[in-house]
């Protein structure tokens, strides 16, 4: 499972997410039903995200945003979900997925007849190899120092898991897919097929000239796995369905060609506003999980706080997600007179800076000297202080306070060393240079904007020349990891659920990795972190990587973020999420009334 990506400061065990240790309980393997909520069957709503949409992939790194993830989880289905108490939810109506042995970890994949893409074409277990293909990095050959061989699937998550297996071995029917891995994996159980199977085989086969999908399970399963000790030539059909699944499906308005934006869950995308908002309507076909109440739902984009709460007050929208700024509650109250609910909470959500290891930030020094000038109790006095009486800034890139390791992590990670602005600190450091340093961050989010303005003024001080580096809600997403800029303001959110979430986002190499941060010791780490089933243990090695990465003078967690969902009483239905899926891990539920 992968973090995601959000333009929001939003928080319940937030992006601490990064604490990636929570638990899930298994449910018992029962699909829930819809049933007991309240409301009828049809009619609409209007939901407010933060973000605008930009592709219907978001497992690439460029995708990996909090509102692509949502769209995706309303139009896809798979074997399991996770709960608002973060409990892995299997659906047994989409198929079964089993652990056969422990040793070695065997896990086997079966999908129901009858669940199929909108297109009419069976859901297969060659779906499925599409997603273990693009997952676990197998035929992947490239050396990045030499710069030989090939990286084929540019994937949001972290690999490692998933790389511990051999080729999957498939059922003569083409239902089931089963895999064998060579150590234990902590997060077997989130691994694949989950919240959804949302990118086709068929398509990508028939776009490389591959008959179908039974041909592009041929293909894979005729071709080595990829060693970077001795590349070979690129495939070049696997080359092509790559570069589709990387770029392909990514667009801000609807596809002319419909293979592009195929459903196999309850939602089907009607219409696309580009950077406006995004409308689906209910498949009809679907009957293979929850059954969704509304007929319709439309997404739209508004960044700004006071602007989301007056669409909600003016019967324009009927659930909002704002950015949680200062004044929002207080506007949200004052609407609970006209039948408003308010829903507050901590979120798997954490605000940060993160520094690139090139350019003027390739010297340790000039990081450190940076890092002492961020002033993050002015950032969390100005962003999320009323909110939370409590907050302070967070000074773990990996635990959240509400875990019990985060104290133990905080006294030895070496955050004691940023507590302050340290202005003079900073100038020895930096002996008289005067770097120019660009900040990329969402000039749409007003959050954002806030902290940049006072890290600008704040660096300014020690010397440090600061330029504008803002890009707008659908495109700062792509920007990261491209160059451009030399530090970034954005924040992870976590599903809460498993531990792969630590390398995708510090090990060596990964697409997630942004700023190209590399320890040998913390990848060894985290090789072992998720071999590790035991949950204290998980949280020493944790606290080990946390140390390595403030070592290292990477950046600075900002703040947990505070989440504020808010609802009219015109839908019911609603219940409020700590994750990366918010509001919609139910969405089934909602109805009008």
């Amino acid at each position: 499972m992968r973090f995601g990506r959000i333009s929001k400061a939003v928080g319940v065990a937030a992006a601490a997410a990064l604490a990636l240790s929570a638990c899930a309980g298994n449910s018992g393997g029962s699909t829930p039903s819809s049933s007991a909520a309240a409301g009828k069957t049809g009619g609409s709503a209007t939901v407010v995200e933060v973000n605008a949409f930009n592709t219907f992939n978001p497992n690439t790194a460029d995708g990996n945003t909090d509102i692509n993830s949502k769209v995706s989880y309303a139009t896809h289905s798979g074997f399991y979900y996770i709960d608002n108490k973060l409990n892995v939810v299997r659906n047994e109506k989409f198929g079964k997925m089993e652990k056969t042995s422990d040793n070695p970890l065997t896990v086997k994949y079966t999908i129901n007849d009858g669940v199929k893409w909108s297109d009419g074409t069976p859901v297969t277990a060659a779906d499925l190899l599409l997603q273990w293909a693009a997952f676990s990095g197998y035929y992947n050959d490239a050396d990045a120092d030499a710069k030989t061989g090939t990286s084929y699937f540019s994937y949001a998550g972290d690999p490692t898991g998933l790389a511990l297996t051999d080729f999957p071995e498939m059922s003569d029917d083409g239902k089931s897919m089963t895999i064998k891995y060579s150590k234990p994996f902590a997060d077997w159980e989130i691994a694949l097929g989950g919240p959804g199977v949302d990118i086709p085989a068929h398509v990508l086969a028939k776009k490389a000239g591959l008959a179908d999908a039974k041909a592009f399970v041929s293909m894979l399963k005729g071709m080595p796995r990829g060693d970077s000790k001795a590349p070979k030539p690129a495939n070049a059909q696997l080359k092509a369905m790559s570069d589709l699944w990387n770029t392909g499906f990514d667009t801000k308005t609807l596809p002319a060609d419909p293979e592009l934006f195929l459903s196999n869950g309850p939602y089907v995308v009607k219409t696309i506003n580009q950077d406006q908002s995004l409308t689906m309507v209910k498949n009809k076909d679907y009957n293979w999980g929850p059954d969704a109440k509304l007929d319709e739902i439309t997404v739209r984009y508004i960044g700004d706080s006071a602007a989301q709460v007056q669409a909600l007050k003016n019967g324009e929208a009927d659930i909002i997600a704002p950015q949680a700024s200062a004044d929002t509650v207080d506007q949200l109250k004052a609407l609970e007179s006209q039948g408003v609910t308010v829903d507050q909470g901590n979120q798997l959500s954490y605000d940060h800076i993160d520094l690139n290891y090139t350019g003027p930030f390739a010297d340790k020094n000039v990081r450190e000297a940076f890092m002492k000038t961020v002033p993050r109790k002015d950032i969390v006095d100005k962003i999320v202080k009323k909110l939370d009486p409590k907050a302070a800034p967070l000074d773990s890139q990996l635990f959240v306070p509400d875990q019990a390791a985060y104290a133990d992590s905080v006294k030895n990670n070496g955050s004691s060393a940023y507590q302050d602005v340290d202005i003079d600190g900073a100038k020895k450091l930096l002996n008289g240079a005067t770097p120019e340093v660009r900040i990329m961050y969402n000039k749409d989010n007003p959050n954002r904007v806030d902290a940049f303005s006072l890290i600008r003024e704040s660096a300014a001080k020690a010397g440090f020349k600061i330029v504008d580096g803002g890009l707008g809600k659908s495109d700062w997403g792509k920007a990261l990891g491209k160059g451009g800029y030399d530090a970034t303001i954005f924040g992870w959110i976590n599903p809460g659920v498993g531990v792969s979430g630590v390398p995708q986002i510090f090990k060596t190499g990964n697409d997630s990795n942004f700023n190209q941060f590399s320890d040998k010791d913390a990848d060894k780490l985290m090789d072992e972190l998720i071999v590790t089933t035991d949950k204290s243990k998980q949280d020493g090695l944790i606290q080990q990587i946390d140390k390595k990465i403030w070592d290292s003078a990477y950046g600075l967690p900002l703040f947990q973020a505070v989440g504020v969902d808010a609802y009219s009483d015109r839908i019911t239905g609603v219940k409020y999420m700590p994750n990366q899926t918010g509001v919609w891990w139910n969405f089934w539920e909602w109805a009008q009334k």
